[in-house]
């Protein structure tokens, strides 16, 4: 009997639900998939300089919870309806984890924090929870990680981003340049640019690629290339949102034949991993703008209904409601006060923009 050469370390195959059965289950109504499009249309125009608002992608680090989900959305809902002269606010609604070595891969991946790997009740739970934020007249923004999943949820997307671990994968830039939002590509953990420009590059080309279609089947995928690519500095070694690095990045972009259209990260390397300093951060590159700066046309907070996190242990249930479980997040109070601060600052020069 010959020895197995294929699946020698594969111990169990579970077959999904396709995307478009998935779909089917969990319909988006009409009225929320028109606002969806306008969304992305809007950031479209934010990105065309056409529209001079700020976007802000501001939410939990990671989704854990539907509940404290769905709770925050209805405040953020507020501020999205409240400074929507200045800013056009997307609630971040990360499903997906990049993991260094291991740990928890996501709400996907594993939505009873168990390591039980329920994905499809992930799948369906992240797919409930999109619906209800179109429903509501919410955004959603997200950072694509697995290529299958897309396929599942980003009909319900109005904006991605592409983390520092994975803007350097051939994967994930053949991946964008199909998407249908527009996409920011962070800077490359140590801080280099090159990754994130290059990046840019790739996505706003045509590709070929493998992937699977809403029936589950493995497809050849061709695509138009993504020509709402975008910088997102995110600190590398050191910070990276001051004045002169920013500086430093519309000269690569510009020396590299793209349009300069930065996004800065308050979290992160930007703020030391300090959560506290988010919006020092924020305050600085607002003054950018508000002095004249056009090349930042957003940014993003790690926020969510209470400060800082805690770790997730063996019992889900003793988890504190409202706490992220992986980078530390500024509180709800906090948020609510950046926000109407950013407002304030932006609101003369932005209608300056919108004058001219």
């Amino acid at each position: 009997m010959s020895k197995q050469l294929s699946d020698v370390n594969i111990v169990a195959e579970d077959v999904l639900v396709t995307p478009g059965q998935l779909h089917k289950d969990i319909p988006c109504p009409d009225s929320a998939s028109e606002f969806i499009r306008q969304s992305r249309k809007t950031i479209e125009q934010i990105l065309d300089r056409t529209d001079p608002r700020l976007l802000v992608v501001a939410g939990p680090c990671s989704i854990h919870d539907i509940d404290s989900a769905m709770e925050y959305a209805g405040k953020l809902k507020t501020l999205h309806e409240k400074h929507n002269d200045t800013l056009f606010i997307v609630m971040r609604v990360y499903f997906e984890k990049p993991r260094t070595t291991v740990g928890w891969k996501g709400f996907v991946n594993d939505p009873d924090l168990n390591d039980s790997f329920k994905i499809e009740k992930g799948l369906r739970k992240a797919r409930e929870l999109l619906v209800s934020l179109a429903e509501m007249g919410l955004p959603a923004g997200t950072e694509a990680l697995d290529p299958i999943s897309p396929q599942y949820l980003s009909d319900l997307f109005a904006w991605t981003a592409i983390g520092a671990r994975t803007s350097e994968s051939q994967t994930h830039r053949e991946m964008s340049s199909g998407l249908s939002t527009p996409v920011g590509f962070k800077n490359g953990t140590d801080g280099s640019l090159d990754i994130a420009i290059n990046a840019m590059k790739s996505a706003s080309s045509p590709h070929r690629f493998l992937g699977i279609n809403t029936k589950g089947q493995v497809t050849r995928l061709t695509t138009a290339g993504n020509k709402y690519g975008h910088v997102i500095l995110r600190g590398g070694s050191e910070p990276n949102y001051d004045s002169v690095n920013v500086a430093l990045a519309e000269q690569a972009l510009h020396d590299a034949n793209l349009k300069p259209s930065l996004v800065v990260d308050c979290s992160h390397a930007n703020s030391h991993k300090d959560h506290k300093l988010q919006p020092l951060v924020a305050d600085n590159v607002i003054k950018q703008i508000a002095e004249g700066n056009t090349s930042i046309i957003g940014l993003m907070l790690e926020s969510h209904l209470n400060d800082g996190n805690q770790k997730l242990g063996d019992d889900a249930k003793s988890l504190k409601y409202g706490v992220s479980i992986t980078d530390a997040c500024i509180n709800w109070e906090t948020t609510e006060q950046l926000m109407s601060t950013m407002a304030q600052q932006l609101a003369k020069p932005l209608n300056e923009r919108k004058s001219s």
